[in-house]
């Protein structure tokens, strides 16, 4: 204890009080007043407990040798050293050597700060507004029996100097997380009902999206198969070796089927890029129509077509392979070619057939056509369909913007 004069510790009290004027947060008032605090009550550590509003947990702010109670999340209650002030079971808590003093060490008790700072002297006195219980204020020291009853007296006068900032803050605190749960409460409203426009928006560009998709792949690729099953129906005899095919395009028909379900991106594109992607799906359907078609796939990107995004990808798979069944289906081709550049940075993708028609009055302008016009449109590239210009046949041709490939700049 400090053998001060009255008019010196008013002196402190008054400059307790100025320093508090102006202060918004816990830690920004323990700091500030600190020093005069150090004047009345001299410690080497000391300590704000706030209790939250529920009264179960309390967060500790310190000054002073720096301890894991300020780092502490909200803590319970009753792990607290000091839970007997906080909770009003005592007036005081006033200890010579808080090291062994089991009144701070009880199961449970969050107390290794008192060993690991060697505090052994402890003085704890309540902050109170209005009668309850808002925290506790404690100043501890390194010597044994630092402290006497006038030190708790003088304790008592700084808790009621700063009990009302403390209430203060914690009022405006909570007013603070109160406005912010409204708001998040009143935003989550708003995300639903938003939410579920976009929803309906969005399942109903999904419904269409499996309609191109089972019209694109899977329906041509049954058609196919009914063809050849047609064509294998007038046969004398069926062996296995003819039913070998049809059933391993069958299983493909359900795994390609079981994609378009679960939206997944189609495997070989997804594990081996676009033009391996291509080159399998042309393979697939000329030896699945059973027709002497040559074919060829042509890659002059110089990698652009590696580094497109992977629905802008799996749009232009698409594309191509409606392409392919129209041509197979309608123009009765001996090649089909597909081949893919790049022009200043645009994307060309083009597929050409030497068959027996030309344009949207050959494959009739029906529902494939649309999707490959809807299909281009949404990834932003234009769409043309006319003449093979090297001869007889149709060319298709996809030009997708230098901005959309995302190529970029040379150095």
């Amino acid at each position: 204890m400090l053998d001060t004069p009255k008019s010196a510790l008013f002196h402190h009290y008054m400059g307790i009080s100025r320093l508090l004027a102006g202060q918004l947060e816990f830690n920004a008032i323990i700091q500030a007043v600190a020093t005069e605090i150090s004047h009345i009550i001299p410690h080497d550590h000391m300590d704000v407990c706030i209790k939250q509003l529920d009264d179960k947990y309390h967060i500790a702010y310190e000054s002073g040798l720096a301890s894991a109670w300020s780092r502490q999340p909200p803590a319970l209650l009753t792990g607290s050293p000091i839970r007997a002030v906080l909770s009003g079971n005592v007036d005081y808590l006033l200890s010579g050597d808080a090291c062994a003093d089991p009144r701070f060490h009880f199961e449970g008790a969050f107390s290794s700060p008192i060993h690991e700072l060697d505090l052994h002297s402890r003085l704890h006195v309540p902050m109170k507004v209005h009668g309850d219980i808002i925290g506790a204020l404690s100043c501890s020291s390194h010597q044994s029996n630092a402290y006497t009853m006038d030190d708790v007296a003088n304790a008592r006068a700084v808790a009621d100097l700063l009990a009302p900032y403390f209430y203060a803050i914690r009022a405006a605190e909570q007013a603070k997380r109160s406005a912010i749960e409204e708001a998040r409460a009143n935003a989550r409203e708003e995300g639903l009902r938003l939410g579920a426009l976009q929803l309906t928006e969005a399942l109903e560009a999904e419904r269409q999206r499996i309609g191109m998709d089972l019209h694109d792949q899977t329906l041509a690729d049954l058609t196919r198969l009914v063809r050849r099953i047609e064509r294998m129906s007038h046969a004398t005899e069926v062996s296995g070796e003819m039913l070998e095919p049809v059933m391993r395009s069958l299983q493909q028909c359900m795994q390609d089927l079981r994609g378009i379900i679960e939206e997944a991106k189609p495997s070989i594109l997804q594990l081996f890029g676009l033009v391996q992607a291509i080159e399998t799906y042309l393979d697939r359907s000329v030896r699945d129509s059973g027709l002497p078609i040559d074919w060829s796939v042509s890659d002059m990107t110089n990698g652009l077509v590696e580094k497109l995004d992977n629905s802008v990808a799996v749009s232009l798979l698409r594309i191509v392979q409606e392409a392919v069944n129209n041509a197979i289906r309608h123009a009765q081709p001996s090649m089909i070619d597909v081949v893919l550049s790049e022009a200043q940075g645009a994307l060309l993708v083009k597929v050409s057939d030497d068959g027996c028609g030309c344009g949207e009055k050959t494959t009739g302008g029906g529902l494939g056509i649309g999707n490959m016009k809807t299909r281009a449109r949404l990834i932003s590239a234009r769409f043309h369909l006319g003449p093979n210009p090297r001869g007889k046949g149709t060319c298709i041709t996809l030009t997708l913007p230098a901005a959309i490939t995302d190529k970029p700049e040379e150095a």
